[in-house]
């Protein structure tokens, strides 16, 4: 139904995609994966020809079927009424009428929503509601940038039956890995090597579960066989030292009598030397260095198990004059690793932003905060070093080295934080909470925007973290080996399950 051939992509002067070769028929499902910045939105928006920043060749053809295209950035869509977002008039309501309400259904949207404006959705809202209108238009082929973003657990589990119920091929990026394991049946894996001057596509008909197992093996091996490979020229290097030395010692003691013996020696040491050049020359597998290979670790923070975090109790949480849930009621001690879970729309980013406000009036704790939304915080700073360290340079030198172990380039780091993605400023946040040894986190959904492959290192240094965590997450992943507790927030307050 759709294939691509020999498909270069180029940003600036750098390739993040060459000779690319990629065929979907009916009941692929393949997974687009890959570090922050590897091109994978551009990727699909290349293919589309909706992408004015990359240059494109090779050859595209979707055999005249019709695509159907969930982009990232939501919150560009128009602001309109809800309705009118999805119908072009009444007439294309009424014909779509059935099949809408199945869709509302079970995407668990209520009818009322359709008079909201766009500008009032939460962002798992807007995403339902894209996804409604994508299905409304009943596309040939799926386009899916991250359509798990902000959406709740009830809402993920539908994605993933959809997903694997449809005939129709799905190209698709998610950092969700319980998704990506229950659906994918095809791996695009798309890496940047060697301080990202040089790109890497792996194609393969595999489940995400078995690919990763299957690149652990490949990289276990390689290591191996390159480590191996400079053992064995390093004890032949020092083997030909030795009788290059000894070879020396003769020609230097040797009697000026003896002009044949010398010319022998000369002539052996000439042998020698042309064995040293070409043991030089001697091409090694390469040592691999992933790029998941992310590396941070938290200060040693205690938290007394008796220390009181957080005390909050308010009779509404509201938006305006919209009540979103009444008597929310909580008690935070000590080094509590707290997830908030709710359906989208409840108010769990508004209950985050009024903690938020309760704890930075306190001195006896050091806050990290991470919102849903970065900019609330990013957009005054205008570099990652800026945001990270402070004004002096020995700081600044020590930032340099935090930022490198989460695979930030030079580049990166004095450049614009505007220009990265949204996977890299939530490390770059992270790294601002070792840097200020916070001891108290505030996490508003921290893995939802990075990649699956760093996602793991992520959830285990979180887990062993000492301080306080109280967390807003849809990652069942998160949920399972982060959270010591976890409560739901619906329109009746908060209910701690576990």
């Amino acid at each position: 139904m759709f294939d691509i051939k020999n498909v270069d992509i180029m940003v600036s002067t750098r390739y993040l995609i060459k000779n690319l070769n990629l065929t979907l028929n009916r009941g692929d499902k393949c997974a687009i994966i890959g570090e922050e910045g590897n091109g994978k939105s551009t990727l699909l928006k290349s293919l589309l020809g909706v992408c004015d920043y990359a240059t494109v060749s090779g050859s595209i053809n979707f055999n005249n079927c019709k695509v159907g295209y969930l982009k990232q950035n939501l919150r560009e869509t128009e602001d309109t009424f809800v309705k009118s977002y999805l119908f072009k008039d009444e007439k294309d309501y009424y014909d779509k009428i059935n099949f809408f309400y199945k869709l509302l259904s079970e995407l668990f949207i209520d009818e009322e929503i359709l008079e909201q404006r766009i500008s009032t959705l939460s962002g798992g809202e807007l995403v339902k509601v894209s996804l409604l209108k994508l299905l409304l238009e009943e596309p040939d082929i799926l386009f899916l940038d991250e359509p798990t973003n902000d959406l709740d657990i009830e809402s993920l589990e539908w994605l993933e039956k959809f997903i694997n119920s449809t005939d129709k091929p799905v190209l698709y990026v998610s950092h969700d890995e319980t998704l990506l394991s229950n659906t994918a049946n095809m791996i695009l894996h798309l890496e940047q090597l060697k301080k990202k001057m040089e790109c890497k596509h792996t194609v393969i008909t595999s489940g995400y579960d078995e690919y990763i197992d299957y690149r652990l093996r490949d990289l276990d091996n390689q290591t191996r066989i390159a480590k191996n490979e400079r053992r064995e020229l390093k004890k032949r290097e020092e083997k030909l030292n030795r009788v290059m030395q000894s070879v020396e010692y003769q020609q230097n003691n040797i009697s000026r009598k003896d002009p044949h013996g010398a010319k022998v020696l000369k002539m052996k040491m000439h042998s020698l030397k042309a064995q040293e050049a070409k043991l030089e020359k001697e091409i090694l597998t390469d040592v691999p260095d992933p790029e998941e290979s992310i590396y941070f670790k938290f200060a040693d923070v205690t938290l007394p198990s008796s220390k009181e975090i957080l005390n909050f109790n308010i009779k509404e949480l509201s938006i305006g004059e919209k009540v979103l849930a009444k008597n929310v009621d909580i008690l935070v001690k000590g080094s509590e690793h707290v997830a908030i879970i709710g359906k989208n729309g409840v108010g769990k980013t508004s209950l985050m932003r009024l903690i938020y406000k309760e704890l930075i009036k306190r001195d006896d704790i050091k806050i990290g905060y991470m919102p849903q939304n970065y900019q609330e915080i990013v957009s005054l700073y205008e570099t990652p070093l800026d945001f990270v360290a402070s004004t002096s340079l020995e700081d600044k030198t020590e930032v340099r080295k935090y930022l490198g172990n989460m695979k930030f380039t030079r580049e990166e780091m004095h450049g614009k934080i505007s220009d990265l993605s949204n996977g890299s400023i939530a490390k770059l946040f992270l790294t601002k909470f070792v840097h200020d040894m916070c001891n108290v986190l505030l996490l508003d959904e921290p893995t939802r925007n990075v990649s699956p492959l760093s996602n793991p290192v992520i959830r285990e240094e979180l887990s062993n973290f000492n301080g306080c965590i109280i967390s807003i997450t849809h990652d069942r992943k998160f949920l399972e080996s982060v959270a010591t507790s976890v409560y739901e927030l619906t329109c009746t307050g908060l209910k701690r399950i576990k």
